[in-house]
């Protein structure tokens, strides 16, 4: 792994970046008003850049509501994965998640994505149940995964 990691809040500069890691790693991706409005008007929302010698190459939202975290997205491109950078903006992000007040986290995560499933798991994250039909490209299910922090 490239040790030049820098890790900054998104702004609304970020947008073509984080599309084209959204539109790689997504068969429904996030529109660019979806994010502009994360940014701009959901005052939970928190966006995490992971830069890898100063290029985007990964990122993540969080939402912190009161004392709960939620993960809505999280995604490295897909020539920078295998390399522990998700594993990176992982850790960062459950970091800044405690630093906003976050005693507990939650993400979804398709039900056959097992690499991702891996990763929460080294973190804590542990199986709360499942949300049928969740994802709107194919009608997988979601496992709903939580973590005390």
């Amino acid at each position: 792994m490239v040790e030049n990691l820098t890790f900054r809040v998104m702004t609304l500069a970020d947008i073509d970046d984080v599309m084209k890691i959204e539109e790689a790693s997504f068969p429904n991706p996030w529109s660019r008003i979806a994010f502009h409005n994360e940014i701009e008007n959901n005052q939970f929302a928190t966006y995490l850049i992971l830069e890898v010698d100063d290029q985007p190459v990964g990122y993540c939202g969080i939402w912190v509501i009161i004392d709960e975290a939620h993960i809505t997205n999280i995604a490295i491109i897909p020539t920078y994965r295998g390399k522990k950078y998700g594993d990176a903006l992982m850790k960062k992000s459950i970091e800044q998640a405690k630093s906003m007040g976050a005693k507990t986290m939650t993400l979804e995560v398709r039900l056959s994505n097992e690499v991702a499933q891996k990763l929460y798991r080294k973190y804590g994250f542990e199986n709360g149940g499942i949300r049928r039909n969740y994802y709107t490209d194919n009608g997988e299910d979601a496992l709903v995964m939580w973590v005390n922090l």
